[in-house]
């Protein structure tokens, strides 16, 4: 009998770790998908491109050769932050990441937080992007042509 309590008690034990290891955890894996989700606006990528914004294109050599933005410089996401420093970049230098998706910039973005860069924004996927850019601005004036 007191075999079986002692088992129980540490089956519950393990039980209310399990329940605590997740409750802990959980916020931190969603966090990185609540983050990018909050970026990742067209529009507001290219008002900061708009505004002088570093463009950076952080997907392979291979797809930057097939198509780019323009101005836009290529590094690999798995490099953004030692590149970043090795260059010298400014802490402080408004840059908007892309890549073919959303994902790889999103991990680009939160190595360039974590060393310190306070002006980064997911600006997502290339194709949306450049759909984006093509789409006419809903608040421009009519035009005068008949």
């Amino acid at each position: 009998m007191t075999h079986n309590l002692v088992t129980r008690g540490q089956s519950l034990m393990r039980l209310a770790l399990l329940s605590l290891q997740s409750l802990v955890l959980m916020p931190l894996l969603l966090m990185p998908m609540m983050a990018s989700a909050a970026d990742q606006d067209p529009v507001i990528a290219w008002d900061k491109i708009a505004a002088g914004a570093m463009v950076l294109d952080v997907r392979t050599p291979e797809e930057f050769a097939e198509g780019h933005l323009a101005n836009a410089v290529n590094i690999p996401f798995e490099q953004v932050a030692e590149e970043f420093a090795k260059r010298g970049i400014a802490k402080d230098t408004p840059v908007v990441l892309y890549c073919r998706s959303g994902r790889r910039s999103s991990i680009a973005t939160e190595a360039l937080v974590a060393a310190g860069y306070t002006q980064t924004y997911n600006g997502g996927g290339y194709s949306t992007l450049v759909e984006a850019q093509k789409k006419p601005l809903s608040n421009s004036p009519p035009s005068n042509r008949l």
